[in-house]
């Protein structure tokens, strides 16, 4: 019993100091984003936290997936741009994104040998395909995740079509509630004839 506590504890340990490692590294390259926009005189992207829940669910997507394969992630212009990314939609609709509220955005997946911040800020900053977009003032929001060797940012507009804004939904008790209540209705209607 004390060896499997034993073996908890260290697997929870491992599991955290991963988790804050990757935020810390996540961190720096959004900082660095952000100066190499300054010293363009672009605005800073604001953190968007749907962004980065797509971040992080593509970055686990293709975290086995080998750095020498990066390439089959680069976007192309115009809607539908990341679609070689596996399993885009079903993410989308985990993080509660509106697919029409995504073809302005982008899916900047790059993988770097133990996701060393300088080199995948380089990666972002110095690749004419991906600086391309950080070069863009149209882009003004930002999600970033992480798994193994592959760092994923996402880039948002202020624009309806790129806010990646959430899903339209039922409000579920509203229409649960409406529903029995035309139910009550028709019963109390039926009863009294």
């Amino acid at each position: 019993m004390a060896f499997f506590k034993l073996a908890l504890l260290l697997l929870a340990f491992l599991f955290l100091s991963c988790s804050v490692q990757c935020k810390d590294e996540e961190d720096s390259v959004y900082k660095g984003i952000n100066s190499f926009r300054q010293t363009r005189n672009l605005p800073p992207l604001n953190r968007m936290p749907k962004a980065y829940c797509l971040a992080d669910e593509v970055a686990e997507e293709i975290e086995n997936t080998p750095c020498e394969n990066v390439h089959q992630y680069y976007p192309v212009a115009g809607p539908g741009g990341n679609l070689k990314i596996p399993n885009l939609q079903k993410h989308i609709d985990k993080c509660d994104i509106n697919i029409s509220t995504t073809t302005d955005g982008v899916i900047l997946p790059v993988c770097v040998a133990k996701l060393e911040p300088t080199v995948v800020l380089s990666n972002y900053t110095h690749s004419d395909i991906y600086a391309q977009y950080l070069n863009n003032s149209k882009y003004t929001g930002a999600g970033l995740g992480s798994e193994d060797d592959w760092m994923v940012l996402v880039l948002t507009t202020n624009t309806t079509t790129g806010s990646f804004s959430a899903a339209a939904s039922l409000n579920y008790p509203n229409t649960a509630t409406s529903i029995l209540a035309l139910l009550l209705i028709l019963l109390i209607k039926f009863s009294l004839f």
